[in-house]
C-alpha cells in the first residue's frame, strides 16, 4: 500500500520512477566521465605542450568551471519554468560533442577552448536533475535517492581513470576524448524520448503556485538561511580538496612513485568507482537515517567524517610506499564523500517548488567556485611554488597542506550548519 501511494504521489508509476532515476544516474556518469577524463591524462598533456601544474590547474579546474557557474544559474531558471527532461538532454548532447572536439586541440589554449565547451553543457545538467529527484522521491528518502543518483561521480572517475590510463598509454590522449564523447550523442536520445517529466510537488502533495519567484527573491531567501550557507561553504572547501586529488592524484603517484599511467588509471579507477561509490551513496543512507531523529544529527554525522578524512588524507601523502598510500587512500574516498548527497538534498528541501533548481545551482555557484574553480589551479600553483625546493615530490606535499588545512574547516562549517538547519526547514513552504 505505501509502494502504491509513493507511486500516486510522484504522478508516475514506481518503475517508471525508479527508471528515470537509473537514466539520471547515468547522466551525472557521463557527465564526470566528460569532466574528468582530463585528469588521467594531464602527464601526457604536460609532456606534449611542456606546460607547468598552474597551467594544468587551470585547464582542469578554472577553463571548465568558467561558464559552467556562470550559466548554472540562468539554466536553473529555465528549469524552474520549463521541461527539465528536455534541458538535460540538450546538455548532454553539447558536453559529449565538445568532449570529442577535445582529440582535435593542436596546443593548450584550444583544448582549453573545449573544456569551456565541456562546461557550458555540464552546466545544463545537476539542477534539473536535482529538481526531478526531488519531484519523484519524498524528503524522508530524498538523501538516498540523491546517494544514488551521486554514484554516477565515482561510476564516472572510475570509467575515465581505467579507459583514459588504457587508451593515453597504448593509443594516444587524444583518442581518449573521442571514445568518451561520442557515445553521449546517444545517450541524449535515450533521455529525451524514455524519461517522464514528474509533476512539481508530486512527492510531497504540496501546491504548485505555477508563479516562478525572481531570481533575487530566490537568492535572498537562501541568504536568509544560515544552514544554507553554512553548508555551502563547508561544500566547496570539500570540493576544493577533493577537485585537487582527483585531478594531480595521478601526478602525485607518477613523480612520486615511478608508476606506468595504465598502471594508475587501473588501480584509482577501482578504489574510486567501488570505495567512492559506497561514500557518495552511503552518506545520503545514513544521512535518512540519522536524520529522522533530528537534521542536525545529520551534519553532526558529516562533520566527523570530514575531519577524519583529514586524518587518513594525511597518511596518504606522507607515505613512502606506493601499497600503503593506495591502502590508506581507500578509507577517505569513501567517507570524504559523505557530505554530497544530503548537503544537494536539504538544499531542495529548503525551498519552496519553484526554486529548487535554482536554488539547487546557487549552492553549486557556490561548490563549484571555490571547489572547481580554484581547487585545481591553487594546489597546482603551490606545487610549483614548492618545486625547486622540492623538485617531484612538490606534488605530495601541495596535496598534504591542502587536505590537513582546509578539511577540517569544513567540518567546523557543518557543525554551523547544524545549529540552524532545524529553524530554516520549518520556513521551506513561504512562497509556494
Amino acid at each position: 500500500m505505501q509502494a502504491t501511494t509513493e507511486s500516486l504521489h510522484a504522478g508516475i508509476s514506481r518503475g517508471a520512477r525508479r527508471y528515470a532515476l537509473v537514466v539520471l544516474a547515468v547522466v551525472y556518469m557521463f557527465n564526470f566521465v566528460d569532466r574528468q577524463i582530463l585528469s588521467i591524462l594531464l602527464p601526457s598533456i604536460r609532456d606534449e605542450f611542456q606546460v607547468g601544474d598552474t597551467v594544468l590547474g587551470l585547464l582542469a579546474g578554472t577553463a571548465f568551471a568558467l561558464f559552467y557557474v556562470i550559466l548554472g544559474v540562468p539554466i536553473a531558471r529555465l528549469a524552474d519554468r520549463w521541461n527539465r527532461r528536455n534541458l538535460i538532454a540538450l546538455a548532454v548532447a553539447v558536453w559529449s560533442g565538445m568532449t570529442a572536439l577535445s582529440g582535435l586541440a593542436a596546443n593548450i589554449w584550444q583544448l582549453a577552448l573545449a573544456r569551456v565547451g565541456v562546461g557550458v553543457g555540464e552546466a545544463g545538467c545537476s539542477p534539473p536533475a536535482h529538481s526531478i529527484i526531488a519531484d519523484l522521491y519524498p524528503p524522508e528518502q530524498r538523501s538516498s535517492a540523491m546517494g544514488f543518483y551521486t554514484l554516477g561521480i565515482a561510476a564516472g572517475v572510475m570509467l575515465a581513470y581505467l579507459a583514459g590510463g588504457y587508451v593515453a598509454q597504448n593509443i594516444g590522449w587524444r583518442q581518449a576524448f573521442f571514445i568518451v564523447g561520442l557515445p553521449g550523442l546517444l545517450l541524449a536520445l535515450i533521455v529525451r524520448f524514455t524519461i517522464q517529466e514528474p509533476r512539481r510537488g508530486a512527492s510531497e502533495e504540496r501546491h504548485d503556485s505555477g508563479s516562478q519567484p525572481d531570481l533575487i527573491i530566490v537568492a535572498r531567501f537562501l541568504m536568509a538561511r544560515k544552514s544554507f550557507l553554512y553548508m555551502a561553504v563547508a561544500a566547496g572547501l570539500s570540493s576544493f580538496v577533493g577537485y585537487s586529488i582527483v585531478n594531480f592524484m595521478p601526478s602525485y603517484i607518477d613523480r612520486s612513485f615511478g608508476v606506468g599511467i595504465a598502471v594508475i588509471g587501473f588501480w584509482l579507477g577501482i578504489i574510486y568507482g567501488i570505495a567512492g561509490g559506497a561514500g557518495f551513496y552511503l552518506g545520503g543512507y545514513f544521512a535518512d537515517r540519522i536524520g529522522r531523529d533530528g537534521h542536525r544529527k545529520a551534519m553532526l554525522f558529516i562533520a566527523a567524517s570530514t575531519a577524519a578524512s583529514a586524518l587518513f588524507y594525511g597518511g596518504v601523502f606522507l607515505s613512502t610506499s606506493l601499497f600503503v598510500c593506495m591502502t590508506l587512500f581507500v578509507v577517505p574516498t569513501v567517507i570524504a564523500n559523505f557530505y554530497l548527497a544530503p548537503v544537494l538534498s536539504q538544499a531542495q528541501s529548503l525551498v519552496s517548488l519553484r526554486m529548487r533548481a535554482v536554488a539547487s545551482s546557487l549552492m553549486l555557484l557556490i561548490i563549484n567556485v571555490i571547489g572547481l574553480a580554484m581547487g585545481s589551479p591553487v594546489t597546482g600553483f603551490i606545487s610549483d611554488m614548492l618545486e625547486p625546493a622540492l623538485a617531484t615530490e612538490s606534488m605530495r606535499y601541495s596535496l598534504l597542506i591542502v587536505s590537513t588545512v582546509l578539511l577540517p574547516l569544513a567540518a567546523w562549517c557543518y557543525l554551523q550548519a547544524g545549529k540552524f538547519i532545524e529553524k530554516d526547514l520549518q520556513h521551506a513552504d513561504e512562497r509556494d
